[in-house]
């Protein structure tokens, strides 16, 4: 990626991608005087969008947004769907995917395999306290919240919909030693935490890797699911025989 693009937010990169796509395209199309259906013509945008955008070094998530972009427009307006539907598509997608944009953390959820692999790393009898760091919809929270009681679990969680259902889960799970508030990991105290755990993207680990280091305390243990800390190599990783092949890091501190 250029030291210009470099400068600018991912959501604008992307934007000037597709765009780019689509201009190399219609030139394309108009010097060769071929006229394809509007998807054969959109399925070429968006491959080349993904293309551009694995050139220019953007997340693995990125190039399948990028790819199916311009096909998903023009089957929506091929289906003649109403406004209003679109204005709720967007509304669900914004409290969702809140602040992926700025972060570039999207929405990954942890599997059961995951949550079973966790519980023989948190002490067995003595009271401990556990965060997620982008508890999403609050699986990992409740789940060990119950087989692990005598911990006091807390999750942090900015987008709106997964924090209300991570809320309601907990609720009416009656897991009475977890909590979750909606607001920013980066505001979190870490050296409240014997557990730290984080299941977010290549993105932001290094800046979490110094963030733990400074705060938290030592002997407490670091966890990453999938994604490590770029010249740190882990102390402990775990395969999990899950669908995406999983992968636990531990570090401690």
């Amino acid at each position: 990626m250029t030291t210009l693009l470099r400068k600018l937010p991912p959501s604008i990169i992307a934007l000037l991608l597709q765009l780019t796509a689509v201009m190399l395209v219609v030139m394309t199309l108009r010097l060769s005087s071929l006229h394809p259906a509007p998807l054969v013509a959109a399925l070429f945008c968006g491959t080349l969008a993904a293309v551009l955008s694995h050139i220019a070094g953007m997340a693995r998530w990125w190039l399948f947004i990028q790819f199916a972009f311009a096909p998903a427009l023009v089957l929506m307006l091929a289906l003649d769907m109403p406004p209003g539907f679109f204005l709720a598509a967007f509304l669900v997608m914004l409290a969702v995917y809140w602040s992926t944009f700025r972060t570039q953390v999207p929405l990954y959820l942890s599997s059961n395999k995951v949550w079973r692999a966790l519980e023989s790393k948190l002490p067995a009898e003595q009271p401990f306290t556990f965060i997620d760091l982008g508890s999403g919809i609050g699986g990992v929270l409740t789940h060990l919240a119950h087989t692990h009681p005598h911990g006091r679990y807390h999750g942090v969680e900015a987008a709106p919909l997964p924090f209300l259902w991570s809320w309601l889960r907990i609720k009416l799970r009656g897991c009475h030693n977890c909590s979750v508030h909606r607001g920013s990991l980066w505001d979190c105290d870490l050296s409240q935490y014997d557990v730290v755990f984080a299941y977010l993207s290549p993105v932001p680990m290094d800046a979490l890797w110094n963030k733990a280091r400074q705060e938290m305390r030592p002997g407490s243990l670091f966890i990453s699911n999938t994604f490590a800390v770029p010249d740190h190599p882990p102390q402990e990783s775990v395969t999990v025989d899950d669908l995406h092949r999983s992968t636990l890091h531990f570090w401690r501190m």
